[in-house]
């Protein structure tokens, strides 16, 4: 069974950064695509980022290209977003999710493609 767990939210100046963590038991890493996304209460999920655990590959959003960095570790079977520069309207909860790949290159940046999801952690940036 597929579990992800988000962690490091938390409340920062504009300008700030954070490092989020999203800790995977039940994924077989080079099988999956991971992402990120956001979601802003009354307001539908956003994609923020993807990779595929197969060969690396990354997918963006416009609204946060050379500000965030998405990236795995095999080893500990985590994947991180490291956020930089942020913005008041970067606040949101953040969810970690994933799906079932059998081939390398850019994940799908759509929530539908998603099967399997954390509970969220909060990320306030105050200006």
């Amino acid at each position: 069974q597929v579990q992800l767990v988000e962690s490091g939210g938390g409340s920062v100046q504009a300008g700030g950064s954070l490092r989020l963590s999203c800790a995977a038991s039940g994924v077989t890493y080079g099988d999956y695509c991971m992402g990120w996304f956001q979601q802003v209460p009354g307001k539908e999920r956003e994609t923020v980022a993807g990779i595929n655990t197969v060969d690396d590959s990354t997918a963006y959003a416009d609204s946060v290209k050379g500000r965030f960095t998405i990236s795995q570790d095999n080893a500990k079977h985590t994947l991180y977003l490291e956020m930089n520069n942020l913005k008041a309207e970067d606040t949101a909860m953040y969810y970690c999710a994933a799906y079932r790949v059998t081939s390398s290159g850019p994940c799908f940046l759509i929530e539908h493609y998603y099967d399997y999801w954390g509970q969220g952690t909060q990320v306030t940036v105050s200006s």
